[in-house]
């Protein structure tokens, strides 16, 4: 286990204005396995935002989502069916600015896709989000890594974080391509364990938080021994480990 420092910071809001938060990002395989596994992870993390993947998107899609959103102390910020699975969940000290469901070129044959974003105030830190699940296939998958890029751009706000599934290990070229003008979580503060999918046999990282230059990065990593999460809930609750982060996002 890299880890470079046994607890992640809690969340909270500095005298500058600045605000720590915790971001979870989480496939979640539309909630076919254990949900209050998934409920009891989510919760013991303690997150700000939740960027999930894999949300419910067909029949009561919404009530599916409300529910676990409830069970886990948050409420659904957006997504879901309408953003063909991406969704973003936060907690109570969110200020909402605006939202926004994408739905991304649909090419035959292969499964939608699209982003759930947000603007987002907690105190004086203004903040972009978006949660994303990249395409299985090799080329479809690069061009929706540079609308991903284009997306945060136009958000209009200076700092932005983007969490989810890309479908791809680092050395791949959509990784690289977002690495290259994002921080990856991971690779700049690396802390409890590094790969996320299969839980029962994790092998692989294909899962990750991203930021911009000025959101500083405290830690970023599977929660493996983090309080309260156990790893017969990891294994229960989906086919993908979570990937929290702890940032500190300067005020705008």
């Amino acid at each position: 286990m890299a880890s470079s420092t046994p607890l992640l910071p809690n969340s909270q809001t500095e005298p500058d204005g600045s605000a720590v938060l915790r971001v979870l990002g989480y496939n979640i395989r539309s909630m076919r396995d254990d949900t209050d596994a998934l409920a009891r992870v989510i919760s013991a993390c303690a997150p700000d935002l939740v960027l999930v993947q894999e949300a419910p998107r067909f029949f009561r899609w919404r009530k599916k989502l409300a529910r676990l959103a409830a069970a886990s102390g948050l409420v659904v910020l957006s997504g879901g069916g309408t953003a063909a699975g991406p969704a973003i969940l936060c907690s109570l000290r969110a200020t909402v600015e605006r939202t926004e469901d994408v739905l991304l070129p649909l090419t035959p044959g292969l499964h939608r896709r699209g982003f759930s974003t947000a603007v987002v105030r907690f105190g004086g830190a203004r903040l972009g989000v978006v949660s994303f699940h990249l395409s299985l296939e090799r080329e479809e998958r690069y061009a929706q890594g540079g609308m991903l890029l284009d997306r945060l751009a136009g958000l209009g706000v200076e700092h932005v974080i983007a969490g989810g599934d890309l479908n791809e290990r680092p050395d791949g070229p959509t990784f690289k391509r977002l690495a290259t003008d994002l921080q990856d979580g991971w690779a700049t503060a690396p802390w409890g364990d590094e790969y996320t999918w299969t839980p029962g046999d994790p092998y692989q990282r294909i899962d990750a938080i991203f930021a911009t230059g000025g959101v500083e990065v405290l830690g970023c990593g599977v929660p493996l021994g983090h309080p309260g999460v156990k790893q017969t809930d990891l294994r229960a609750a989906t086919d993908h480990f979570p990937v929290l982060a702890a940032l500190r996002v300067p005020a705008s």
